[in-house]
């Protein structure tokens, strides 16, 4: 068997190695059985998004686990975040998200959450990994299997929590919002929040039927929600991706607003209030220059990571930062919850409006962005670019041109190379983002 775990959890493509009934049945088993000997409620949480191959994978899932003695609690449509906040709230061994994030729905994958709602330390993994692809696993006798159960509210309690992250008392009222889920896991979970908070709301992209999860809509495809937006003269557009632990913002004017927008004007007012731990926030190398500068002239320091929430989370962890995230629209405020969470961040950008009386247009012009361009390479032989001669040279060359950064790295969930130019002279930078990918394209498409 394969190497199963990725930078995030284990995926690919449906009735593929390691997508099958009979893997995904083994990884149940694993997972159990590492589980079952620490102390704690021998039960596991299971959600996942609206993909189609989902109740297959959900099915294998709980038949492996309660073959060895652990029982299951299935939410079945959730949030990610929503697992990992009921996973810690209801004091359960771990967490398992099914989904393949923003993702078409031919993907699939299987996250996993301790029982502290954190991602799994790799020693875990290797655990998990060690037990899937060994000879067949001791099984306890038939009275001991695990029971699965269904978990009704799970969407209201998740809904009620997040509620509670604004002061009590405050409300949305007077603001007209279009909310896009992408078809996917947030869409009921998103309009009904900001609802009963009391904000006029506007959803579109919410009838998933199992194949259009992401489907030219949510946070990787913001053109229709600003078209929404400025239809329905609405104040401020919410997009996720397909799990929703991402949210991607578009204020009245039509501009969108990203994760850097979200992280430094949160910090900002984090800071003004004596919340912010360390005067510190934690970032992947993605995130634009113009935040690092943004934050340094309000006092704070831009901590920058990996590309991967996972590794915003663990410097925020060993560091004891509150704020962190990434561009994409991952962002953790910690004191809230312990993964990327896009209904949260969403109500909190909707709350910080509030706060400052002031349209979503004049917070994002607090932090202009300089350009960045990110093209996404499709190649055959990613594993060679560390090696891929002349590529030093002309990133050099492109960094003099530009007065800028640019960053190339092979993507850790898909056969892609990501090529990312930033620079204050837009033209400029997207000449010098084509030459780049069109070199890497060459040589390892």
């Amino acid at each position: 068997m394969k190497r199963l775990f990725g930078t995030d959890g284990i995926r690919g493509k449906v009735n593929s190695p390691p997508m099958t009934p009979e893997t995904v049945l083994r990884v149940g088993m694993a997972v159990a059985k590492a589980l079952r000997h620490r102390r704690g409620r021998h039960m596991v949480l299971i959600g996942k998004d609206t993909r189609l191959s989902g109740y297959m994978i959900e099915s294998a899932l709980t038949s492996g686990i309660c073959s060895m003695g652990m029982d299951v609690t299935l939410v079945g449509p959730l949030p990610t975040p929503g697992v990992a906040f009921l996973t810690r709230a209801l004091r359960l061994d771990a967490g398992i998200v099914i989904s393949a994030s923003h993702n078409p729905f031919d993907d699939n994958g299987i996250k996993f959450f301790n029982h502290q709602g954190l991602k799994l330390p790799d020693r875990l993994q290797e655990e998990i990994e060690r037990l899937a692809a060994s000879p067949p696993l001791r099984r306890p006798s038939k009275g001991s299997i695990g029971r699965a159960f269904r978990l009704e509210d799970a969407t209201g309690r998740y809904i009620e929590y997040i509620k509670s992250t604004i002061p009590r008392g405050q409300t949305l009222e007077g603001l007209k919002v279009v909310v896009d889920s992408a078809h996917g896991a947030a869409y009921k979970t998103t309009p009904v929040l900001l609802r009963e908070l009391g904000a006029q709301v506007i959803s579109i992209n919410d009838r998933p039927n199992g194949l259009n999860i992401n489907d030219g809509c949510g946070s990787l495809h913001v053109e229709g929600l600003r078209k929404a937006v400025l239809r329905h003269q609405a104040h401020v557009g919410v997009a996720h991706d397909g799990d929703a632990d991402r949210t991607i913002l578009v204020d009245e004017k039509g501009h969108v607003l990203d994760g850097d927008h979200v992280m430094g004007l949160w910090a900002v007012e984090l800071k003004r209030s004596g919340q912010l731990k360390g005067d510190t926030v934690v970032a992947t190398v993605m995130s634009n220059l113009a935040l690092e500068h943004f934050l340094k002239e309000h006092g704070i320091r831009l901590l920058r990571t990996r590309v991967g929430d996972r590794f915003v989370l663990e410097e925020m962890l060993k560091g004891g930062y509150t704020l962190g995230g990434e561009q994409s629209g991952h962002v953790v405020f910690l004191q809230y919850n312990t993964t990327g969470d896009g209904p949260i961040t969403a109500v909190q950008m909707l709350h910080l409006m509030k706060l400052k009386g002031l349209p979503l247009s004049e917070l994002r012009a607090r932090m202009p962005l300089y350009p960045q361009v990110l093209l996404n390479v499709p190649v055959r032989r990613k594993g060679e670019l560390g090696g891929l001669r002349g590529l030093k040279e002309l990133i050099e060359e492109a960094q003099q041109q530009v007065k800028g950064r640019v960053l190339v790295r092979a993507s850790g969930t898909e056969q892609k190379v990501r090529v990312m130019v930033e620079g204050r002279k837009r033209k400029a930078v997207g000449k010098a983002a084509e030459r780049i990918a069109a070199f890497i394209a060459e040589k390892l498409g």
